[in-house]
């Protein structure tokens, strides 16, 4: 029945890294451990390199909000703590990001116009509304709300994701959008065993 629920969101998501076939257990994070505010881009990149890296800033900061809220409203402890290492992840994901696009001497914004992001399907990310929501729904329905919506955003990342790999120059871009893939992979397989009981 939970999985039903989450069909909805998975299929509305548009598209942008621990294997998918071994998450890690509830709880725990699911990144590689690797220090990846050191991790340096080079200058090679192309149009999509850039589009990319955008897109995953805006999505990211949506994210820090929903897993702050999650941190603090979550009746779950597992919930609760895979809140907490899927932020401390995708702050050093963020900043890392955001190094890559100032050494190339492009933007930290994306650009929201929608005839960029036509042949995609659109801006990828989650409405302010459903964000903001969060802050008030019921504490008894937090949890299950919270999953829902954080499910299809992170099925946003790892679409985001398959655009990069195959439409991509940079190679470092390239790995962090494999990373990303894997990484949500995991975390969606944690989510929805956490809505499953």
């Amino acid at each position: 029945m939970a999985v039903a629920l989450v069909a909805p969101f998975l299929l509305g998501a548009c598209g942008t890294a621990r294997d998918a076939a071994d998450p890690a257990p509830a709880g725990k994070a699911t990144v590689a451990t690797e220090a990846v505010a050191e991790i340096k881009a080079g200058d090679d990149h192309n149009d999509t390199d850039v589009m990319f890296l955008q897109m995953m800033i805006f999505h990211q900061k949506q994210g820090l909000q929903m897993t702050t809220t999650a941190a603090q409203r979550a009746k779950s402890p597992e919930l609760k703590t895979l809140a907490q290492a899927i932020q401390a992840t995708e702050k050093d994901e963020l900043a890392m990001v955001e190094s890559w696009l100032k050494s190339w001497g492009k933007s930290t914004e994306v650009d929201k116009a929608p005839s960029l992001h036509a042949d995609h399907g659109g801006l990828p990310g989650t409405g302010a509304a459903e964000i903001k929501a969060l802050t008030t729904v019921k504490a008894a329905s937090f949890d299950t709300a919270f999953l829902n919506l954080f499910l299809a955003h992170q099925h946003q990342a790892m679409e985001m994701s398959k655009i990069e790999k195959t439409g991509g120059k940079n190679e470092e871009t390239k790995k962090f959008a494999e990373r990303v893939q894997q990484s949500r992979q995991g975390e969606i397989q944690q989510m929805l065993k956490l809505m499953n009981g």
